[in-house]
C-alpha cells in the first residue's frame, strides 16, 4: 500500500486549516445575506466596542467608529476609528480619534456631509450616568484622516447622540439627538425625549425642534425624509430592561422639514429597549432595522416599506439565534448594496452585514454579496 509522504499530508492539513480559518467570523443569516466579523476583544482598545457607526466616504472607503474601553461606564473610554478601503476585505487597525483627559466618552457617530467635510459626533459623560452627558464634535476635511479640535454641540445636561444626520431638501442638516433623564444605569425615565437639531451650513448655526414625548419616554431616533417637508422617525422606547410585553418602537412625524414633531406614538414593532435604524434607499423605499422581540436583542431584522412607511410587509432576519445582535447602523453605498454594522457578544464584537434589497423583497433570489 502506498502511503502519502509527510509533506503531502501536511499540505492537505494546511489547506483544511486555511479553509476553516477563512470561515471563522462569518455568520450567514441566509445564502443572500452575509455577516462578517469585523473585530472583537482581540483588538487592544479594550474589550468594549459599542455602539458602532459607519458611513461611506467620498472616495468609496467605509469608515467606522465606536467607543472602546473596559466597559460602558468605565473610566477613560475613548473613540476609535477604522477604515475599510474601497475594494479591500480587511479593516484597518483601530486608532484613537477622540479622548478627554478628564471625561469618559461614548456613542460615536460618523457622517460624510456634502462636500469634503466628515463630521464626528460623540458624547462626553460628566458624571456617573449618561444623564450627565453633552454632545461634542470634530470635523475632518481629508476623508477622516485628520481631525479638528473638539467643540461642543450641546450644553444641556443629558443630551446625547446615536444616529447620523440627514441632508434635507432645503440643504439643511438634521441631526437626531435625545435628552436622557433618570440618572440610573439600568433605567431611563419617562421624561426622556427625542429632539432634532437643524444645522444651516451657510450660517453655521444650529436650531432646536420641540421634544417628542411618549408614554414610556423615547430616545435614539432614526430619521428619514419622505418628501420635501415630510419626515418620519422611529425611536427606541424608554424604561427598564425587565422582561415583559409592553415595549414598542415609537414613531413621530414632521410636516415642516423637521422643525416641529408630532407626539410619539407606539407602533406594531416590539422593542426590547434597544436602538433601531431607518434609512431611505436610492429608489425611495425605506429600510427599518430593529430587534424583533420584546425582551431580547435577537433576532436583528430588516423590514422594507415601498409605500412611504405606511406598511413594512417585507421582512428578513439579518442575524438570529442565541446571543445579542444590536445597535444597527445602516447605509446604502453607491453600488446599491445595503450595509449594516452592529455589535454582538455582549458588546465586544462588531459585525458587518451586506446584502441587496432583493434579499428582503424576494428571499432566495438575490445574488450573494460575498
Amino acid at each position: 500500500m502506498h502511503l502519502p509522504s509527510l509533506a503531502s499530508v501536511w499540505r492537505r492539513v494546511s489547506l483544511w486549516i486555511y479553509i476553516l480559518l477563512a470561515g471563522v467570523g462569518t455568520l450567514r443569516a441566509a445564502d443572500d445575506i452575509v455577516v462578517r466579523r469585523v473585530f472583537g476583544p482581540e483588538v487592544p482598545t479594550g474589550k468594549y466596542k459599542h455602539p458602532a457607526s459607519f458611513d461611506e466616504m467620498r472616495n468609496g472607503d467605509l469608515y467606522l467608529v465606536y467607543y472602546g474601553g473596559d466597559g460602558e461606564y468605565a473610566e477613560g473610554t475613548a473613540v476609535f476609528g477604522s477604515r475599510l478601503k474601497r475594494g479591500s476585505k480587511s479593516w484597518s487597525k483601530p486608532v484613537k480619534i477622540a479622548n478627554h483627559p478628564l471625561r469618559s466618552l461614548g456613542n460615536a457617530v460618523i457622517w460624510q456631509a456634502p462636500g469634503e467635510e466628515v463630521w464626528l459626533f460623540y458624547v462626553t459623560r460628566h458624571g456617573e450616568t449618561w444623564s450627565t452627558s453633552r454632545i461634542m464634535a470634530k470635523i475632518s476635511k481629508d476623508g477622516a484622516r485628520s481631525w479638528s479640535d473638539a467643540f461642543p454641540v450641546t450644553f444641556e445636561e443629558g443630551t446625547m447622540v446615536r444616529s447620523r444626520p440627514i441632508v434635507l431638501s432645503d440643504g439643511a442638516y438634521l441631526l437626531p439627538i435625545y435628552h436622557e433623564t433618570g440618572h440610573d444605569t439600568e433605567f431611563t425615565a419617562a421624561t426622556t425625549s427625542s429632539l432634532f437639531l437643524r444645522f444651516d451650513p451657510t450660517k453655521k448655526t444650529w436650531s432646536e425642534s420641540n421634544r417628542v414625548r411618549s408614554r414610556l419616554g423615547n430616545l435614539q431616533a432614526a430619521v428619514a425624509q419622505i418628501s420635501d417637508g415630510r419626515l418620519i422617525a422611529f425611536c427606541r422606547r424608554g424604561g427598564d430592561y425587565e422582561p415583559g410585553n409592553d415595549g414598542f418602537v415609537v414613531r413621530t412625524e414632521s410636516s415642516d422639514g423637521g422643525r416641529t414633531w408630532s407626539e410619539g406614538r407606539e407602533t406594531e414593532f416590539p422593542n426590547p429597549n434597544a436602538a433601531v435604524e431607518l434609512i431611505r434607499l436610492q429608489n425611495g423605499h425605506l429600510a427599518f432595522i430593529y430587534n424583533n422581540s420584546m425582551n431580547d436583542r435577537t433576532p436583528l431584522t430588516v423590514a422594507i416599506s415601498t409605500d412611504d412607511a405606511k406598511t413594512f410587509p417585507h421582512r428578513r432576519n439579518i442575524a438570529s439565534g442565541p446571543g445579542d445582535f444590536a445597535y444597527p447602523t445602516a447605509a446604502q453605498t453607491r453600488d446599491g448594496r445595503i450595509h449594516v454594522i452592529f455589535t454582538s457578544d455582549e458588546r465586544t464584537v462588531i459585525r458587518h452585514a451586506v446584502f441587496d434589497e432583493r434579499a428582503v423583497l424576494e428571499p432566495g433570489n438575490a445574488p450573494s454579496p460575498r
